[in-house]
């Protein structure tokens, strides 16, 4: 892992006036362009050649300028640190470019680039949301299994490639990769919610280094086990697939509100104890069950895709702001308000 001295010192170069934000043109690139808009700062897609027609059909959420790539996996570094820019980690980001090229570039990033070795490893992602005091679903090994569990691959693939196995047996006749991981199937509502974690802020929920804020919270519609019980009344079999396809928006009972804000305040809190803390966005993902008990399988740290749903602000950012405001603006007021205290160094790295 490259060292935040070296992209402190990278850091040191920029002219803090001229700073832009940057992102791969895909999953929560629209909203990213629009908050940056928004807050008056230039931005840079990197794109595929024919993806570029896709953004330009959108002239708000478009970037300002373009740099084209024959592929994600290796971005112009050495340009875009002469551009003053600041990249913006999202799903497809993560995904495509890559653990080892995130971990060494010496581009700046929004957040603790920490956060995501420690998402995208299921070892250290359970060893973290135990570490925040989250009830998480028993994990399993294929000789355990004795009851139904969904069986997850690790990265960022939306879903792809789960399974649902109740047995030994069935876990050796379904799945052919090494490289899973065995959690018990919960049932309840799927509940994202949406956070927003400043050191720098002293409005929102309070906490000791800083402030948690709740965006907004999305459910996931998810291929074919999302309308499984169409099939089921119409008699036809169906393997169950759990590919992510879009999202929709959801708000909660108000009494749930403080059992979702501790689970947040649990990650961050736990963040600084492993790994030296979580910037910015990222997604508690959770379960709730007919007792309105919280079970979390998941954290992202990092903007997620559930987010698209409010480019003009949910209904609780209505609470929060005078103004609509995105997840995506939220970025970009964290990045304007460090650079004007020049405190960069505590947002990026």
């Amino acid at each position: 892992m490259i060292a935040r001295e070296e992209i402190a010192n990278v850091l040191k170069g920029y002219n803090k006036k001229e700073i832009r934000i940057a992102t791969i043109c895909s999953h929560t690139a629209l909203q990213i362009f629009h908050g940056a808009r928004q807050e008056g700062i230039k931005t840079i897609g990197i794109c595929l050649k024919d993806h570029k027609k896709i953004y330009d059909a959108f002239p708000y959420g478009r970037p300002d300028e373009y740099i084209l790539v024959d592929s994600y996996s290796e971005l112009p570094e050495d340009e875009l640190i002469k551009k003053n820019a600041i990249a913006i980690p999202h799903g497809s980001f993560v995904e495509y470019y890559g653990k080892k090229n995130i971990e060494s570039t010496r581009l700046p990033m929004f957040g603790n680039r920490m956060s995501l070795t420690w998402e995208g490893s299921r070892d250290k992602l359970y060893e973290w949301m135990k570490d925040s005091g989250l009830k998480v679903p028993k994990v399993f090994t294929p000789e355990t299994i004795d009851r139904p569990c969904i069986v997850k691959t690790s990265g960022a693939k939306g879903g792809h490639g789960y399974m649902i196995v109740s047995s030994p047996e069935e876990f050796k006749k379904k799945i052919k990769t090494t490289d899973y991981h065995i959690q018990e199937y919960i049932s309840g509502v799927r509940v994202y919610p949406h956070f927003f974690f400043s050191p720098l802020s002293k409005t929102g929920y309070t906490m000791k280094r800083g402030s948690l804020e709740m965006m907004s919270i999305d459910r996931r519609i998810e291929s074919t086990i999302h309308e499984s019980y169409r099939s089921t009344i119409a008699g036809i079999e169906l393997k169950p697939s759990f590919t992510v396809m879009g999202n929709e928006g959801l708000v909660i009972r108000e009494s749930l509100i403080k059992k979702v804000l501790e689970a947040g305040e649990g990650v961050i809190e736990s963040s600084y104890r492993l790994f030296g803390g979580l910037t910015g966005p990222f997604c508690v993902e959770m379960i709730c069950t007919d007792e309105l008990e919280f079970y979390t399988f998941e954290i992202s740290a990092r903007i997620v895709a559930g987010t698209n749903l409010y480019p003009t602000g949910s209904p609780y950012t209505s609470y929060s702001y005078n103004e609509p405001t995105s997840t995506g603006r939220r970025i970009a007021i964290e990045i304007k308000n460090a650079a004007k205290a020049d405190r960069l160094g505590e947002v990026i790295y």
